[in-house]
C-alpha cells in the first residue's frame, strides 16, 4: 500500500517508517523542516512538505493514498486543548477523504487519561477520548479505522518525553524522586515494539479496533526512581504529594498518578509479541544519562 504517514520523522515515528517499508509499503512522510525531510529521504520514504495546519496539503495526500497512519500531535502543553481541537479536526479530515474506501487510517492515541490504578480495556476509547471514540465510529462509514494506544512512557535512545524529564529533574535536584509512597505505577513500551504494533494495525487489524502498546503493564514509579538514581549517583527519595508540583513542576501531577494498561488484546488480535527491552533495563543503559 501506498500509506501518507504524518509524524513520520518523530521519535516513533522513525521507526515506523522502516517497518512499513520493510514490509513492501510505500511511505508518504509529512516534513515541516528540512532535517525531517533529509530523514525521511535517507530513510526510503517519500516526502511531503506541511504540517498539520495545512487542511489542503492533508487532504490531497490521504487521497492519494492507500491508507493514513496519524502520529503527529502538537506538543505545546501550554495550548494543550487547542491542539487536542486540531488534531480531531485533522482526524475528521482524514475520515471525509477515506469515507467509503475501507482504507486504513490508524491513529497514535494514549491509554486511559488520569488512570485510576485500573488496566486499561482494549475495547474502549482512550485519551484524546473524543477523537479515539470518533475514530472508531468511522468503521460505519466505511474505513479500517484503528485507535493505537501509547502508554504515557514510550522508551528508548533519543526518547526526550516523559523519564527523560524525570532523569533531567533528578540530575538538577541531587535526589531521584517519587511520589508518597511511589507504589503507584506506569506502563511502558520500547518504540521499537511499539512501531511494529502499528504495522500490524495497517496490514491486519479490523475497522473499529483499538489496541494498547503495553509491555509492560505497571511499573512502579519507586522502581523507575530507584534505577535513575543508580545511574546518577544521587540518592532516591519519597516527595510529599503535596510538594509534587513544587518539586517535579508540569510533571508532577502526572507521576503522582497510575497510568497503567494492559496489551494482551493486541497480542490476540494481531500477533504482535513485545522483544524490546524493558523500561528498566533500559534505564540501565547509558542513553538516558548522556548529557
Amino acid at each position: 500500500m501506498r500509506l501518507f504517514v504524518t509524524g513520520a520523522s518523530g521519535f516513533i515515528g522513525s521507526r515506523v517508517v522502516p517497518e512499513l517499508l520493510d514490509a513492501g509499503h510505500e511511505v508518504v512522510g509529512l516534513a515541516r523542516s528540512d532535517a525531517s525531510a533529509a530523514a525521511l529521504t535517507a530513510a526510503g520514504a517519500q516526502v511531503r512538505r506541511g504540517d498539520l495546519l495545512d487542511p489542503d496539503g492533508l487532504r490531497a495526500a490521504a487521497d492519494e493514498a492507500d491508507g493514513v497512519v496519524h502520529l503527529a500531535f502538537l506538543h505545546d502543553f501550554s495550548q494543550f486543548e487547542e491542539n487536542q481541537r486540531t488534531d480531531r479536526r485533522v482526524v475528521d479530515l482524514f475520515g471525509d477523504v477515506l469515507a467509503g474506501s475501507d482504507r486504513p487510517l490508524v491513529i497514535a492515541s494514549g491509554l486511559v487519561p488520569f488512570d485510576t490504578g485500573q488496566p486499561g480495556v482494549a475495547d474502549e476509547p482512550m485519551i484524546r477520548r473524543a477523537t479515539a471514540a470518533a475514530t472508531v465510529r468511522l468503521a460505519e462509514r466505511g474505513i479500517r479505522s484503528v485507535v493505537l494506544g501509547l502508554p504515557p512512557t514510550v522508551h528508548g535512545a533519543g526518547d526526550r518525553g516523559f523519564i527523560h524529564r524525570i532523569v533531567e529533574i533528578a540530575r538538577e535536584k541531587g535526589v531521584s524522586g517519587y511520589v508518597g509512597d511511589g507504589a503507584h505505577a506506569w506502563s511502558a513500551v520500547h518504540r521499537d515494539d511499539a512501531a511494529r504494533l502499528f504495522r500490524l494495525a495497517v496490514d491486519k487489524a479490523e475497522a473499529g479496533t483499538v489496541l494498547h502498546a503495553v509491555a509492560d503493564s505497571g511499573v512502579a514509579t519507586r522502581d523507575i526512581a530507584e534505577a535513575v538514581g543508580r545511574r546518577l549517583g544521587v540518592p532516591t527519595t519519597s516527595i510529599d504529594p503535596a510538594d509534587a508540583v513544587g518539586h517535579f513542576g508540569w510533571l508532577g501531577m502526572m507521576w503522582s498518578m497510575p497510568m497503567t494498561g494492559d496489551g494482551g488484546p493486541a497480542a490476540a488480535t494481531v500477533g504482535w509479541a513485545p522483544s524490546g527491552p524493558t523500561l528498566l533495563a533500559d534505564l540501565a543503559e547509558r542513553h538516558y544519562f548522556q548529557d
